[in-house]
């Protein structure tokens, strides 16, 4: 059974430079490394996030972006699209409107990697049912 996100990886053929981009839209260094692999812990819940030098992909790394997009919960889809772009993304899907307070957009990583941003009050409930307080907007990490 599914029981939520564990990690998630995107390939770099540019593996520092991807490590540097990263560092930077994250505001925090990785906290493991070894050559060819980068992981940083990110939001509310500590999901990971991996960075893997493409030399070590299953298959041919392909230099057209696609599978699956993993929407990241973002609390200003604008500002946080605004910042991807700022850091040299490219925009792949405008804001979209997906439902009452469902937002998403998607950009292209400078590595080929397609970077999913959500407005989601799902996200924000759950977050708030699992906090003492039952405040989502200060529980755990800024998200974006």
């Amino acid at each position: 059974m599914l029981r939520g996100m564990s990690n998630v990886s995107y390939w770099a053929a540019d593996h520092a430079a991807a490590t540097a981009w990263y560092t930077e839209l994250l505001g925090m260094p990785p906290y493991f490394q070894m050559p060819g692999y980068a992981e940083w812990r990110v939001g509310d819940y500590g999901h990971e996030l991996g960075l893997i030098d493409a030399r070590y992909a299953p298959q041919p790394w392909a230099d057209v972006p696609g599978g699956a997009v993993l929407n990241w919960h973002v609390d200003d889809i604008r500002v946080t699209l605004d910042r991807l772009l700022g850091l040299g993304a490219t925009m792949r899907e405008e804001i979209r409107e997906r439902g009452e307070g469902f937002t998403t957009a998607a950009v292209l990583d400078p590595f080929g990697n397609v970077l999913g941003v959500m407005t989601n009050p799902h996200y924000l409930q759950v977050l708030a049912d699992a906090t003492p307080d039952g405040d989502a907007a200060r529980a755990g990490h800024p998200a974006g």
